[in-house]
């Protein structure tokens, strides 16, 4: 399945694909999303955080959103300015019994029309359907509103 021009991993059916346009430079947008354990960066979506394992820039570091969403960080890419985590429990929608494989990718390049960021969030799973989808698009638009607005020069 394709969404827009992110294909979703093989094997996998679900997914969601969001972006945005932050004006302010890349390092800047990077520096401020690339520690796992800080979205001071998203405070109407992010009500509570607790960190866990090592340091959030730490293969393997733990959080939790909200109380609800658990989540670890599986990989983080300086040279490509990349994070990905996976989702291990959360609400019914994203609930390990629902969803299996959980992967959520963020991405920020260079936009090539201004001096500003393009941010490239997306995930993919098995199971849920559209449930899930129909629950994470509006989290992630949410969460890249408040990017932008945090993040803007």
């Amino acid at each position: 399945m394709t969404l827009g021009l992110y294909r979703l991993p093989k094997g996998l059916r679900n997914g969601c694909c969001n972006s945005e346009v932050i004006d302010a430079p890349v390092e800047k947008v990077w520096a401020g999303i690339r520690d796992f354990h800080d979205l001071s960066w998203a405070p109407n979506v992010i009500e509570s955080l607790e960190a866990g394992g090592s340091s959030g820039i730490a293969v393997g570091a733990t959080r939790v959103l909200n109380g609800v969403f658990k989540e670890t960080l599986l990989a983080l890419d300086d040279d490509a300015r990349s994070i990905r985590y996976s989702i291990d429990d959360g609400p019914n929608a994203v609930s390990k019994d629902n969803v299996q494989g959980y992967i959520g990718e963020v991405g920020v390049f260079p936009s090539t029309s201004s001096n500003g960021t393009f941010v490239l969030w997306t995930s993919s799973w098995s199971g849920g359907g559209e449930g899930a989808r129909a629950f994470c698009d509006p989290i992630y638009q949410a969460l890249l509103g408040d990017m932008k607005a945090s993040l803007s020069s």
